[in-house]
């Protein structure tokens, strides 16, 4: 679907020009004369561009650019002011109201569409045309319909141009995948055109085609000096011929340099002086250029333009009342955004003192412009190229950095992965290890202890009446450490395998799992008297085994703890049904001091003696690994006296780190 554009100017023959071009670009063109019609366009239809003239017989297009920004449906539109040379502070009023570009009258019908087709594939992010794209630059309007007839068959889109001139102008704008040119033009020939090209870094890797009637040879060699691909002599058929050589010289094409500046396209020079006549007269020399000119009449107007656009060179009067050029320059070269905008310094005579003056503020160059007109166009043109070769260089050291870059990240990469896979056998091996030792503690240290505990028994139960009272307390004192180091071995062989056994996640119902654990305390105490809450429906995603062995160690010590306690009780919950909130264990019984709350979780740390509340201290670190494995947190609170509560978080099963 094409794009649509809104052409509004009071000049008729300005919007039959626009209109004609941007039609035959492929827009669908709207030209109206009045701030009138264009509201009337803008209220009913969506537009992709808009074209605005400054002065309007009915209104202001700086007003009327504002009535698009607040339409709901054309907010987002291109918008291109176009005027001849105005007020600077008009051009800043228009870009900072949300202009997207401003052109000045007289413009080039080439540059102004591909402005906003660029503007149009930059906010839209689109890709380039799939297509690629054929200039054809001929006199023969006869021949160019042929040879486009014949392009867009093969599939090619097509662009074409009746001069040289009008070729390279459409080159710099357009970007062609390739360019077609016949040897002989009004104005420059086809061999300059292509030496032009070849000397752009823009454009230099363009295929070019020369095309000759001429029998002659040395015409071959003319063509192949000046930088063509191929040449193509006119002749019956010749279209078939062209587009065979348009595709071999496509295949063997290098990536064009779709960032850099070409020096053959129109570029925008700021031109800054206190004189209006003498303004004029170096505004009317640049534009026989082919430059857009915009004029500043003093330093402070001239900063304030560059704070809203962008341009290629500027050309700064020394001596102005007010802000000097050599002033301006130094504000100019001190804001990164404009820095490396090459700048000339223009004075009346050649002064040597002031030309030092002016190059130590920062200018690239110093000019007397007095009667040096072509001397002035040649800077122009001097600090233009340097400009981009500069950025052609700076964009040359970026792509070695960046290869450098990825080659060091390759290699970083290459060296994780190598140190991942050996800390993953060395993991394995220290593993093997575990499971050896858990095997030796589990076999070769129960069996000794069990000889302990049994043969103390055996002395206790055999010789009771031959031991006095101190023998009897200190066999009975062996069988307790040797059952007490069983409960240790078994405690660290729990702790060791909730922190190697595989994950089996899956939904458990914990309140289910509460209650069956508390009934097992409860069937082995039947005489004592609790108050049990355990809230109904508290469901988690975990591994059911480990979970339980986390309700065995806190209700266990729950059960424990409150045992001095006049009315014991234990409450089994969750904070709310948030997939966040945690789930506690809760007593009222002995409780701690907060400033030891950071060693509950460290193995063998106890806050009571053996004699008031037995244990190993394993049990709350065993729960901290369950915990950690199924991706959550456990943490507790409590006070002497009054109790203690311990909770613990559960990640969803996407964000487990077990």
């Amino acid at each position: 679907m094409s794009a649509t554009v809104l052409i509004v100017d009071d000049s008729l023959t300005v919007r039959m020009d626009l209109s004609d071009a941007f039609s035959g670009a492929g827009f669908r063109a709207l030209p109206c004369g009045t701030a009138r019609e264009a509201l009337e366009i803008l209220g009913r239809s969506a537009l992709d561009v808009v074209v605005l003239d400054v002065l309007l017989p009915d209104g202001n297009g700086v007003d009327l650019l504002k009535e698009v920004r607040a339409s709901a449906l054309n907010r987002r539109a291109i918008v291109l002011m176009l005027s001849s040379e105005a007020e600077v502070k008009d051009r800043v009023r228009a870009l900072s109201k949300g202009a997207d570009e401003y052109v000045g009258k007289p413009y080039d019908s080439s540059y102004v569409i591909a402005k906003a087709r660029e503007l149009l594939r930059s906010r839209a992010g689109a890709p380039a045309p799939e297509r690629p794209t054929v200039l054809v630059i001929d006199d023969s309007l006869t021949f160019r319909g042929e040879l486009t007839q014949a392009l867009e068959r093969a599939g090619y889109s097509v662009l074409s141009a009746s001069s040289g001139e009008e070729g390279l102008r459409v080159a710099a704008a357009a970007r062609p995948s390739a360019v077609v040119v016949d040897g002989v033009l009004p104005g420059i020939d086809g061999a300059t055109v292509i030496r032009h090209m070849r000397l752009d870094a823009a454009l230099r890797s363009v295929p070019c085609l020369l095309l000759t009637a001429s029998e002659d040879r040395e015409a071959e060699l003319t063509a192949l000096d000046a930088g063509a691909d191929a040449f193509v002599r006119k002749a019956e058929d010749v279209e078939d011929l062209v587009v065979a050589r348009l595709a071999a010289a496509l295949r063997n094409a290098a990536t064009p340099a779709t960032e850099t500046v070409s020096l053959l396209g129109p570029h925008k020079v700021l031109a800054v002086d206190h004189d209006p006549a003498a303004l004029q007269a170096l505004g009317d020399c640049l534009r026989q250029e082919g430059y857009e000119v915009t004029l500043a009449r003093s330093g402070e107007e001239a900063l304030e333009l560059l704070a809203v656009q962008r341009v290629d060179c500027i050309l700064m009067q020394l001596a102005m009342p007010g802000m000097g050029g050599d002033e301006a320059c130094r504000r100019i070269k001190a804001a990164p955004v404009v820095r490396d905008t090459p700048l000339i310094l223009l004075a009346a005579e050649d002064d040597r003192a002031a030309m030092l003056e002016g190059l130590s503020a920062g200018a690239d160059d110093y000019i007397a412009k007095a009667g040096q007109l072509d001397v002035l166009r040649a800077r122009v043109r001097a600090q233009l190229r340097r400009k981009q070769f500069e950025d052609e260089h700076r964009r040359t050291r970026e792509q070695l950095l960046q290869r450098k870059l990825e080659a060091t990240e390759a290699r970083a990469a290459r060296e994780l992965a190598q140190t991942r896979a050996e800390l993953i056998d060395e993991l394995e091996r220290k593993n093997r290890e575990l499971e050896a030792f858990s095997y030796s503690v589990s076999h070769d240290l129960r069996a000794p202890l069990r000889s302990i505990d049994g043969f103390s028994q055996a002395l206790l139960e055999d010789q009771f009446d031959r031991l006095d009272g101190d023998g009897q307390r200190h066999l009975q004192q062996v069988r307790r450490s040797a059952q007490r180091m069983g409960e240790l071995i078994d405690d660290l062989l729990e702790l060791s395998r909730v922190g190697r056994a595989e994950l089996h996640r899956a939904d458990v119902d914990l309140s289910a799992l509460a209650r069956e654990v508390t009934f097992e305390l409860q069937r082995r105490e039947p005489e004592r008297a609790l108050e049990l809450v355990i809230q109904p429906e508290l469901h988690a995603d975990a591994d059911a085994r480990l979970l339980r062995i986390v309700f065995e160690n806190l209700l266990s010590n729950a059960w424990k703890f409150t045992r001095k306690v006049a009315c014991p009780r234990i409450e089994v919950g969750r904070a709310d049904a948030s997939p966040e909130a945690p789930y506690f264990v809760r007593d009222n019984g002995a409780g701690f001091a907060m400033s030891y709350a950071d060693k509950l979780f460290r193995p063998f740390q106890r806050l009571h003696t053996e004699t008031e509340f037995p244990g190993t201290g394993i049990g709350l670190a065993t729960i901290q690994r369950i915990i950690d494995r199924h991706g959550g947190r456990a943490w507790a609170e409590g006070e002497v006296g009054r109790g203690a509560a311990f909770y613990f978080t559960l990640s969803p099963r996407s964000q487990r780190t077990g």
